[in-house]
Parts: C-alpha cells; structure tokens; sequence
C-alpha cells in the first residue's frame, strides 16, 4: 500500500500550504495511507460512529468557533477522545489560535498539528490535489504518446513497427509529441493522463538516425509534458487473412488501470500512410464526441435506401399482378 510520512508531506509542502508546526516535532511519527481529506466536526461532539480518523483532519473557522465555546472541562474531554484514535495529522486554517488544551492533548498522544495562513477551501483544495496525484494508480507501458488535434493517441505495437516514425511525421505536421518509446500512465479522477517517465527531455529514437530532440528540432510549440489519454492504436502488420474492421460499427475498448478508452487495430504496410490516419482517428473521436458518427450516418442511409427498394418492388409486383 503506497504511503507517505507525515514529516515528508511536511517538508515537502510547508511553503506551498503556508504550514507551521504547533506541536513538538517527535509528534511527526505518522504515515497518510488515503488521500481523502476530514472535518472532524461532528467527532468534535462526541459522534464517532463515521469518523474517517485515518484521515488528515482539517479544522477550520467552524469548528475553532465551536471549540471555543465550551467550557474548560468539556473541551478536554470532547479533544481527548477525539486524539484517542490513531490520526496522521490535523491542520489549522486561517492562522486560526487554539486552546492551550488542544496543544497539550496532542503532544501527549503524539498527534502533530500544524497552523496554515491559508483559508479553509484554499488549503482543502491544494492539498486534495497533491494527494490525489501522489496516490494516484500508475503503469508504464512501451508505446508513444502525442497530441493530434487535441485528442490524446496512445500509439502501441511490437518494437520496430514504426511507432516513433508515425510520431515524427506527426510532429512535422503541426502535431505535438509528449512522450517516446515508454509512456507512465497515471489514473486521476477517472481519467487516464500520459507522461514521460524522466525529465531529461523529448528525445526520439530514429532507426538508422538514432537520438533527436523533438524540441529543439522543431521548437517548443511541438512538444507537451503530459495529455490525457483518449484513443489507443495498435499498429500491427497487415496479414491477408486477418477480418480487420471496414465499416466501424463495432467498438472495441480497452480496460486500462480500471478506466476504459477506445481502441483501434491499425494494420500497416509499405507505401501506407499512418500519420495521415491517425490524424482521421483523431478527427473521427472528435465528430463522435459531438454526436456525428459517420459509420452509423451510411448504415441509416443505407438502410432507408433499402428499404425505397423494397417498397418500390413491392409496389411493381403489385401493379403486375
């Protein structure tokens, strides 16, 4: 299960989060397994039937107000059986003060607090980002990624089939490329988003040429860091006996780290050009998200053409007799 300490979530975003450590800095101990966020409004009060306690909790004028108004007695008590259960870390929005009770509670139960200048929604926010994107399911897969018109094509096949060819005629075309040869797949919201899986840059492996880099050949309106994934191509050689699709009906989808995009089967061959193609998919994903589907347009023509036929044969046969 992928994790990450308290003191490293700390250092690492103590700046961006305006954080200040409250409590004694042994308080620091713990891991954040989720990256959902709480507010521990109703626990405050004694409710503890739902309490997410494995998150981070966050306080923010609500529930300061709150504690403030109650008595010495019954403060202490509500806090401590809130700090009973085992929380990684509680922030403080707004640069909001505390009750001496609460600071105490925590170092003797070794829960850290930490004090934000940032408002409660800002910080919510901000930090729900930062953790989606560190816990976030990932894979990398051999492929190439570009960006033809907006539309994120994942380009797969068996190495030396022309994956970075298809790519490098798509860059001089106007296209963007993103990534080469291995391509980190994040899942984030339901969504799948491409990456390189290092920063050293967008360097393209030529057959016959070797290394280039897309940027500075082409400049860097023909490059991205990162695009949502929409279509995946398999470039695969054409083989005669294959049934590879003509019309476009059928719609094959591939299931990748839980979401699914659609898929295409491209079979390639001397003299064929890809880039062209792919370019059509990208075209064609585009009519399909506005609700034009060329394959379903010719089908419905063609089966009202049809049905003319069969109506004006019906009608000849019937005059005849």
């Amino acid at each position: 299960m992928k994790k990450i300490s308290v003191k490293v979530l700390y250092e690492l975003k103590k700046k961006d989060l305006s954080l200040t450590l409250i409590t004694n800095p042994d308080t620091m101990q713990g891991e954040i397994t989720t990256s959902f966020l709480n507010r521990p409004g109703l626990a405050l009060t004694g409710y503890f039937e739902r309490f997410d306690y494995n998150r981070i909790q966050i306080l923010g004028e609500t529930e300061i107000s709150y504690l403030q108004s109650l008595k010495e007695e019954d403060l202490y008590n509500n806090v401590k059986e809130t700090l009973v259960y085992d929380i990684p870390a509680i922030i403080i929005t707004k640069g909001l003060t505390i009750p001496k009770q609460i600071e105490f509670l925590a170092n003797e139960m070794k829960i850290p607090i930490f004090s934000s200048r940032l408002s409660t929604d800002k910080l919510f926010n901000s930090l729900r980002i930062f953790l989606q994107s560190f816990f976030a399911q990932s894979k990398t897969i051999h492929g190439t990624l570009i960006d033809v018109f907006g539309v994120g094509i994942l380009l797969t096949g068996k190495s030396g089939i022309g994956k970075s060819e298809c790519a490098l005629e798509l860059v001089e075309r106007g296209q963007r490329l993103i990534t080469d040869d291995v391509v980190k797949i994040t899942s984030k919201e339901d969504i799948l988003v491409g990456s390189a899986t290092n920063n050293y840059g967008h360097f393209m492996e030529v057959r016959g040429i070797g290394l280039i880099d897309v940027a500075k050949m082409f400049g860097i309106q023909a490059v991205r860091i990162k695009k949502r994934i929409d279509v995946q191509i398999e470039l695969m050689p054409w083989k005669d006996n294959m049934d590879y699709e003509r019309i476009g009906l059928s719609n094959n989808n591939v299931e990748i780290l839980g979401n699914s995009i659609p898929i295409i089967y491209l079979p390639i061959s001397p003299g064929k050009n890809i880039a062209v193609i792919v370019e059509v998919v990208a075209m064609n994903h585009i009519s399909k998200l506005f609700g034009y589907d060329a394959a379903k347009e010719y089908t419905d023509k063609l089966q009202e053409d049809l049905k003319r036929k069969a109506k004006i044969r019906e009608k000849h046969i019937a005059d005849k007799g």
